[in-house]
């Protein structure tokens, strides 16, 4: 097991996820960035800058020599591998339930509840929140399941590490978990 590759997916999708309204300034952004107008007496070589450093001795215009400003995605690989061992650890733990399909008669919620009940993983305050997996997602399920509160619902293809490890349960079909493992191998 990586717990750490884990734990880094899951802090980047976190990131990706925010606002991203923070910004540092770097040497072009700080007011009086520039050269000098005039050039001070003794000093007519070359213009004055302001030495790219924090606010600690230059005043209110501090500025960073490294402005942290764009979030690198990480590898492919690397989320790719964070999945398979967000998987395995659920495995391991038994959380895990494949079935053949998910069907429901009517698109209603009760009946979505009471499938979801039948299968041992019926949301709640005890049992904690459900990862629905299907390969397509079946119209009728998920418009009956998009109410249940603590039911999560993934396409195979946009599973993640962090939807995963953020369920206490995980129901899959056989068609998600085909193309999960040809898609995680």
């Amino acid at each position: 097991m990586k717990p750490d590759l884990i734990w880094a997916s899951v802090v980047h999708q976190n990131a990706g996820d925010r606002r991203g309204t923070h910004a540092t300034k770097n040497r072009a952004l700080v007011s009086g960035s520039g050269p000098q107008a005039v050039a001070s007496e003794g000093n007519r070589s070359r213009p004055r800058r302001r030495d790219p450093q924090p606010a600690l001795a230059q005043g209110r215009h501090g500025v960073r020599a490294a402005a942290a400003r764009l979030l690198v995605p990480p590898a492919k690989k690397a989320a790719r591998g964070a999945l398979r061992h967000a998987l395995m650890q659920k495995m391991r733990d038994g959380a895990v339930v494949v079935v053949d399909r998910l069907d429901v008669a009517e698109a209603r919620t009760k009946q979505a509840a009471a499938l979801l009940a039948r299968l041992g993983a019926a949301p709640g305050k005890k049992t904690g929140t459900v990862l629905v997996i299907d390969a397509p997602l079946s119209d009728a399920f998920a418009r009956a399941a998009r109410n249940l509160a603590g039911v999560r619902l993934a396409a195979a293809r946009e599973v993640t590490a962090r939807d995963v490890m953020d369920t206490t349960r995980v129901i899959a079909t056989k068609a998600a978990m085909e193309r999960l493992q040809a898609a995680l191998s």
